[in-house]
């Protein structure tokens, strides 16, 4: 039965992916405190918006059709 081995940069594949992955992670321009307090609560000012939007949408097309095949 043969036996078949991985070449050296195979194996040292998975080394050098984790060393690149620090790497580019160092290089990234992190937000401040500040900055991404603010924008997590524009997103979640947003998602409320969004919601009571799409409720309300909801709301309406849901008395439609009450009244429309319901017929009350």
């Amino acid at each position: 039965m043969a036996q078949t081995t991985q070449p050296a940069e195979k194996k040292g594949r998975g080394f050098k992916l984790f060393g690149n992955v620090i790497a580019e992670l160092k290089k990234v321009t992190w937000l401040s405190r500040r900055e991404a307090i603010y924008l997590t609560g524009l997103v979640l000012l947003v998602a409320v918006i969004i919601g009571l939007i799409l409720g309300g949408i909801d709301w309406i097309f849901s008395l439609l059709i009450e009244k429309i095949f319901i017929g009350s």
